[in-house]
This record gives C-alpha cells, structure tokens and sequence, in this order.
C-alpha cells in the first residue's frame, strides 16, 4: 500500500490527473491506463484491481515520462526501471 501511496504521489507531482474507476466493462482498459484528455495526463484506474494490478497500472504509465528532473525515492525509482526493462 506504501508503494500505492508513493506512485500516486509521484504522478501528481507530474500534475497527472488520476481517476480511480469501475472499469469492469472495459475490455480495452480492464486494469486501466494512460490517456489524455484536452491537453492533460490522466491515468485511469481500476478501482476493483488489486493493489498488485493498481502498482503496474500506475507504473505502466509513470515510466512514459521523463522523471530524471524529480526526486523518486530510490526503491521507487527501482520497480519503475523493472517496468522498463520488462516493457522492453
């Protein structure tokens, strides 16, 4: 849960909006995802997912910009480097 906490920090510290929502009939977006809407970051995220699901929506979506110009605490800054690797 701290690390929930720590990447929704994160993301509205980049000023992106996050929507917490029942995504359940959306195939598209079943466990949520990055978009934007009128010039502005949204991460939807399905509130019925695990916390599990919640982390890698969120960091999906976090590791798509440029975070070398904040401070991400370093445990934080690790599982987003995984994200990375693992999209790659």
């Amino acid at each position: 849960m701290v690390i929930l906490s720590h990447l929704e920090a994160l993301a509205e510290s980049l000023e992106i909006n996050l929507r917490y929502e029942d995504l359940e009939g959306e195939t598209a977006f079943a466990s949520g995802g990055l978009c934007r809407i009128k010039n502005q970051y949204v991460i939807f995220v399905n509130d019925r997912a695990s916390i599990k699901e919640k982390i890698q929506t969120l960091a999906k979506a976090l590791i798509r910009f440029d975070l070398t110009r904040v401070y991400v605490k370093p445990a934080l800054r690790d599982l987003l480097e995984q994200e990375k690797g693992d999209r790659a």
